[in-house]
This record gives structure tokens, sequence and C-alpha cells, in this order.
């Protein structure tokens, strides 16, 4: 993951990885992410230029939908690759977060 975008609109927040979502590189997104998670009630995730996550990825995507749902919040996840949803669907994530498909 090369960087990260956030732009906060009230009580939302994008997230714009890009790169890998891995084991080296979600640890960084999640430490980021809590800078904004507790001023925010909802996330959208934009996977525009996410081109691989790893189970790594996925615990902190995981971890975020749990805090926000907790809270009467959400997460959706917006431009993701073929390649990305079919891990999603492989792992049963798509039940468990919410995916806007293209």
């Amino acid at each position: 993951m090369s960087s990260t975008v956030f732009k906060k609109n009230g009580a939302t927040l994008t997230v714009s990885p890009s790169g890998r979502l891995d084991t080296a590189t979600s640890p960084v997104l999640e430490n980021e992410l809590r800078q904004y998670l507790d001023s925010v009630q909802d996330v959208i995730m934009d996977f525009t230029n996410v081109d691989y996550i790893s189970s790594g990825g996925l615990r902190v995507l995981l971890a975020t939908e749990q805090l926000l749902e907790n809270r009467g919040g959400s997460m959706k996840l917006i431009h993701v690759n073929e390649h990305i949803l079919e891990i999603f669907e492989l792992v049963g994530f798509m039940d468990v977060v919410t995916v806007e498909r293209d």
C-alpha cells in the first residue's frame, strides 16, 4: 500500500487505500483508521486502487465493521475488483460487510 487517502465529510469517512492490504500494510491502515473512527458514524472504503487483500486486510475490515455496527454505524465497500470480490465470496465476507457492486 503506497498511501491511503482519508476524506471526512460530517459523520462519514471515505477511505481510499491503494496497492496491497496484506500482513505488512494492514497494521498501518488500522492505525491510521483509529485516528478517525471515534469521530465518524459511517465509513466508505473505496477499493478503486486496491489490487490485493490478505487475511490481515480482511481482519482490519471486519474489526472496523464490528466497531461501527456496535455504535449503530455502518461500513460500505465500493469499487471492489473481481479478484477481491472472489476472495470475499470464498471466505463468506459478503455476508458480513456491504459491498456495492459496480
